[in-house]
């Protein structure tokens, strides 16, 4: 028998940790892609979901994120017994199932499930109506100066059922998010539940108006 000298490989890894839902939470980030990048909105939805665990009780609930980035949102709802579908784009799904998966693994009553979205395209294809109902919808910092807040906006209404709850944390930067809340308002009832003016944070709660509502509405303006 030969004997083979095999080198130990000595390797860091940059993490942040969070306590949520009574465990250690482990999230890398990506610097070098913009939606892996975990940012403060996500935390204020984390911290009112753990909060108000017995107003929110998510067990067995269907769940699904917008715009996951480094899952932290998806984590805290499946500790805490929700059937998440956590969706991103192509290039964030990688690091995405990473954090997941270390965070989740033998821990949830239901394993994630990640799935690619790219918002406004191929959401009857991917998400058919029929069949997709979802009891909530959460999303974190998903509104800032980028090209694709119609796109967004037609994504909520798709995925969007009548007694579906929209729980979204949103940090206020230029204009664009006021005229994307105005617009947001025309198809939704929002109410807003936290207001961080040091963080220029708001968490919002909405659910989609009924048609008559939306008549209603339209009409006034």
């Amino acid at each position: 028998m030969k004997r083979h000298f095999l080198p130990s490989l000595i390797t860091t890894e940059t993490w942040e940790g969070y306590t949520f839902a009574n465990m250690e939470i482990r999230i890398k980030e990506c610097t070098d892609v913009y939606g892996a990048v975990l940012w403060p909105s996500a935390m204020v939805l984390c911290h009112f979901l753990d909060t108000h665990r017995e107003e929110y009780n998510l067990t067995d609930k269907n769940v699904i994120e917008l715009g996951a980035g480094t899952g932290l949102v998806t984590i805290v709802s499946s500790l805490l017994g929700a059937k998440v579908t956590s969706t991103d784009l192509p290039d964030i799904l990688g690091n995405l199932r990473y954090n997941i998966s270390r965070n989740t693994r033998g821990c949830c009553r239901h394993e994630p499930q990640v799935r690619e979205l790219t918002w406004g395209k191929e959401l009857e294809e991917r998400f058919p109506r029929a069949s997709c109902h979802f009891d909530y919808i959460f999303a974190a910092d998903v509104v800032y100066a980028h090209p694709y807040l119609n796109e967004l906006m037609d994504t909520f209404l798709h995925l969007c059922h009548d007694d579906t709850e929209i729980l979204w944390a949103m940090r206020f930067r230029l204009d664009p998010e006021n005229r994307f809340v105005d617009r947001f308002r025309k198809h939704f009832h929002l109410e807003e539940l936290y207001d961080l003016p040091s963080l220029c944070i708001k968490l919002y709660r909405a659910r989609r108006k009924r048609p008559s509502a939306l008549a209603c509405s339209e009409t006034a303006a």
